[in-house]
This record gives structure tokens, C-alpha cells and sequence, in this order.
């Protein structure tokens, strides 16, 4: 909260006047660098997290988390400019301002699905599983009965086109949330009801790697197998190449080695990659294998991505 008071106060700065916005930007950096020395979150295993010292594009994301902050300053109770900061927040790894942000709009929009779908999610990148789970199962209640809307990017596709929904944000961080408490069971329930509003090649493969993975953990292998059978190597893939490289794999296409570039300069990828290779390892009964490539991954520094958590919590489980 202190953070957030402190960014406000140059928002204000930067919003009085146009000519101020290069002195607001340098004083968001020094803010950045301040925040980037205490910890945002603890790992499982009990280590200290911190915001990474650079982020790809962070002048670019600091002009907009600007922008977003401006926009909310005009428009103080709208729900939406609320939203965009607290995702713009999210972008730079500032996720305790990003629920506190969040938090607020909830206080003040009680009934709206949106602040509990990207609360839940910065819970899950801070480890509050627990606390994720309640917002999703809020979220899933509050549209019932609705129509689903785009969600739109916060981080755009080369091809500028939204990929994901509402709907299927919820019912995806639901099903993570309960994968992550190895709840596989309900896991599966709310990935079956993912599937249904997945209307994309790019949603179907992301909810058919974790229905995969969750189905192989609760040892039901035909159903497992019926989940590969409408993944193609030729689908429409616009930005899920990792998941579908995964299903690929699980098909017997791409081979577990291919997947672990360790090489890619992105973390995130390396994480995600690695976590699929890592599950596909257990799930066939390689644990030494797959505990070696767990902890490849927890060793590296995209400790945001879902693989890098989902690996932090398999390792625990096999202590």
C-alpha cells in the first residue's frame, strides 16, 4: 500500500502537467528500483522473490502503466481505467500493488467478475493459491447466465487480434488454481467447462495441455488420449506456440528434448517449456528425470510463469 501511495503521488505530479512527464517517468524508475529490492513474493520452498533488476519493454510499459494511472485520475470510479492499472501493474511485476489496485475496485464494484478474474490471477503469481480459488469460484458465480466478452491484450498478438475471454480466463485460472493445490478432480471439472467457451485454436490447445496433464495425474490415460486427438500440427496458432508444441509432444510428434531450449533468451518460455517436459517425465514415471528439469526450471529466473509455480509445487509434493 505504501507503494501504491508513493505511485500515486507522482500520477498526480505527472498529470498536472504535460511537461512533467519526463521527470514523473524517471521518478516511476527510481520508484522501480526500489521496489525491485524488496521481496514481492516468497517461493514455495520459502525463497525470497524479487522484481527482476530489467523487464523486456519497461520503458514502454512504464509509459503506459502512466497512461493508465492519468486515465484512472480523470475517471477515479470507472471500472474499467481500475482494471488497467491494476493490469498494468501486473506487467511489471509489481503484483501486490496489482491486488491491492484490484482490491479497491472490488470495494468499490462488488458485482463485477473482472476484478476477482485478475486479483485471482496475481494471487496465483504471489502463491496464495488458496485465496486465487475463492476469487475464480466469485468470478464463476457472477457470470452465470451472462454472455461471454474478448478480453482484450494487454500485450497484443503480432496479428493484433484477442485471443481469450472472460469466460475462459476464469474457468482457466480456476482450473490452475485447483491443479496447483493438487485438487486434480475439480481441477478437471473446471477445465471441462473451460473447453466450452475455448472458440480458438490458440484457447483449445492452452485448455488441452493442462486438461492432459491434469487427466494423466488422476490416472484416467483413455481420456487423456481422447484429449490429443483434434490437435493438429497445422492449427491456428497465433500465440500458444508453447502449448501446442507440449500437445505436440504428448502426441509423440516432437520429442521431449526438442522442447528444452535452454538457450531461449526468455524465461518464461524456458519455464514453460520445461514444465511440460518436466509433467510429461513424471506422468510416464521418469521422477528422476522429471525432478532434474523441476528444478532446472526453479533455478532460472521467470519465477512469474505458470510452469515456474506449477514446478515449485510438484517439487514440494515430492519431498
Amino acid at each position: 500500500m505504501r507503494r501504491l501511495a508513493i505511485a500515486a503521488a507522482f500520477v498526480a505530479a505527472g498529470a498536472s502537467s504535460s511537461n512533467a512527464q519526463p521527470a514523473a517517468l524517471e521518478a516511476r524508475r527510481a520508484l522501480l528500483t526500489s521496489i525491485a529490492q524488496q521481496p514481492e513474493a516468497t517461493s514455495l520452498s520459502g525463497k525470497p522473490l524479487t522484481i527482476p533488476s530489467s523487464i523486456p519493454n519497461q520503458p514502454r510499459l512504464e509509459a503506459d502503466l502512466a497512461q493508465a494511472e492519468t486515465t484512472l485520475a480523470a475517471n477515479p470510479k470507472d471500472p474499467e481505467a481500475i482494471i488497467w492499472v491494476g493490469r498494468r501493474l501486473g506487467y511489471l511485476w509489481r503484483y501486490n500493488d496489482a491486488i491491492a489496485t484490484f482490491s479497491k475496485g472490488i470495494a468499490m464494484h462488488p458485482d463485477n467478475p473482472k476484478f476477482y478474474r485478475h486479483r485471482g490471477h496475481r494471487y496465483i503469481s504471489v502463491r496464495k493459491f488458496a485465496a486465487a480459488q475463492a476469487d475464480f469460484e466469485k468470478a464463476a458465480q457472477l457470470i452465470k447466465g451472462t454472455p461471454d466478452e474478448i478480453e482484450p491484450d494487454g500485450a497484443p498478438n503480432p496479428s493484433g487480434k484477442p485471443r481469450s475471454t472472460l469466460q475462459f480466463n476464469i474457468w482457466y485460472h480456476l482450473a490452475l488454481s485447483y491443479y496447483l493445490q493438487g485438487n486434480y478432480a475439480k481441477a478437471y471439472d473446471a477445465q471441462v467447462e473451460c473447453m466450452k467457451v475455448s472458440t480458438n485454436d490458440d484457447s483449445i490447445v492452452a485448455t488441452s495441455d493442462w486438461m492432459w496433464m491434469t487427466l494423466m495425474r488422476l490416472n484416467r490415460k483413455a481420456d487423456a488420449a481422447r484429449v490429443l486427438e483434434r490437435i493438429t500440427p497445422t492449427m491456428d496458432i497465433l500465440e500458444n506456440q508453447a502449448y501446442h508444441r507440449r500437445l505436440l509432444m504428448y502426441k509423440g510428434v516432437e520429442k521431449p528434448e526438442a522442447l528444452l531450449d535452454t538457450a531461449s533468451p526468455d524465461p518464461t518460455q524456458i519455464a514453460t517449456q520445461g514444465y511440460g517436459v518436466a509433467n510429461y517425465y513424471f506422468v510416464m514415471g521418469d521422477t528422476a528425470k522429471a525432478r532434474q528439469v523441476f528444478e532446472k526450471i526453479v533455478s532460472g529466473a521467470g519465477w512469474n510463469a505458470f510452469g515456474y509455480i506449477a514446478a515449485e509445487a510438484d517439487l514440494q509434493r515430492l519431498k
